[in-house]
């Protein structure tokens, strides 16, 4: 069960690499300074880090996820009512495993601070207790809910309410289909926890590597005219890591926020510069690269002023209200510098309209890269 403790120290992501800057690239970073002579230290250092977790995870029980041995006949359902469960053998597939640690060493980092430890996904995550706590720290909100409670009817209602949150920040369509819900996250259903988790991880994007094409066979169980029956699927718990592999490579921003954070300021100061030298034509100004951006309409304006065409005020929101509508500002503005032959941006729209700073950095740099020199 979770329990309160001293946090452990915050592992480190799975997989560290590090993608060597072009040399005329570098111009901006050149002005502060050590950049180039401490990127073999601490990408030694972060390896040296990641060598010593790996070692401490194959050895350590005290963390190990458990999971618990379900048979088919033990189920007792009513008629037409479905359950799942993983088959005995895919529980020892070594992708399984590891991606229930990683989980698990992700929750635990995020939950430092409340001395909360997960040790086993399934009996530390049914009640709602755990999940509650990780989408509020996840998304920096508070979830009106019982704190504690033993009954089974409270738990169920707290695990809706949550969850009803999780749907909301995830931008899923009401009433749409998932593939958790109260009743199997409460059942302490192994593959619906992990569906859960998994989109979490791949909304709020940590710097956690997830092992890919991970899947598991299933075994469903339903009660027809009075009798179980079985069949066994094959359930996907992660496919290619596409959508967010770029984030694990790191580059001159993650040195800068880890190592350099003093500099912060010169690098968004040189920004602002570059930004607001084309704005300023259409006498439009940036004072916060942390917020002015998150709506893409700055994005669409600037990508049409470096560009030289304009971009007609029915193809974005030029007062954007909804999230949805930033989103679709942002994913244009990505689509004009795609068409320009920018590089890809590493960060995804909903990066950008969260204020993901470090994101918004990146998809600057670019631009400053391609036009620093167009007046």
């Amino acid at each position: 069960m979770a329990s309160s403790s001293t946090p452990s120290p915050n592992s480190p992501p799975a997989t560290l690499t590090s993608k060597k800057d072009k040399k005329d690239d570098t111009g901006l970073f050149e002005r502060i300074g050590t950049f180039g002579r401490k990127k073999k230290a601490i990408n030694k250092d972060a390896q040296d880090l990641a060598d010593e977790s790996q070692k401490f995870s194959e050895h350590s029980t005290a963390t190990a996820p458990v999971v618990i041995d379900y048979e088919p006949d033990s189920y007792v359902l009513e008629e037409n009512e479905e359950r799942s469960m993983i088959e005995p053998q895919s529980k020892n597939d070594p992708k399984l495993k590891n991606i229930i640690q990683v989980l698990l060493d992700w929750i635990n980092d995020e939950l430092a601070n409340h001395r909360i430890i997960v040790k086993d996904i399934q009996e530390d995550m049914y009640d709602g207790q755990v999940l509650q706590k990780l989408v509020e720290q996840l998304a920096n909100l508070k979830i009106e809910v019982p704190e504690v409670t033993q009954s089974e009817i409270v738990q169920k209602q707290k695990l809706k309410v949550v969850l009803e949150v999780v749907s909301h920040i995830l931008n899923l369509p009401p009433h749409s289909t998932q593939r958790w819900n109260a009743d199997n996250i409460h059942s302490k259903n192994l593959v619906s926890i992990l569906h859960l988790l998994v989109a979490l991880v791949r909304h709020f994007r940590p710097p956690v590597r997830l092992p890919e094409y991970v899947s598991v066979n299933v075994v469903v169980v339903q009660k027809q005219g009075g009798i179980l029956h079985s069949w066994k699927v094959s359930e996907e718990i992660t496919g290619a890591n596409d959508d967010i592999g770029a984030r694990f490579e790191r580059d001159a921003f993650d040195t800068l926020f880890d190592h350099a954070p003093d500099k912060l300021s010169v690098v968004k100061k040189s920004l602002i510069t570059f930004v607001n030298k084309h704005l300023n034509k259409v006498n439009l100004e940036v004072t916060d690269l942390d917020r002015q951006f998150q709506d893409g309409v700055y994005m669409c304006m600037l990508m049409g002023l470096l560009e030289g065409f304009f971009i007609p005020l029915y193809s974005y929101h030029i007062t954007p209200v909804t999230e949805e509508q930033k989103i679709h500002n942002v994913a244009l503005a990505f689509e004009l510098m795609d068409n320009a032959g920018l590089p890809k941006p590493k960060a995804r729209a909903e990066d950008i309209v969260r204020g993901d700073l470090k994101s918004t950095l990146r998809v600057l740099y670019n631009l400053f890269t391609r036009y620093k020199n167009i007046s």
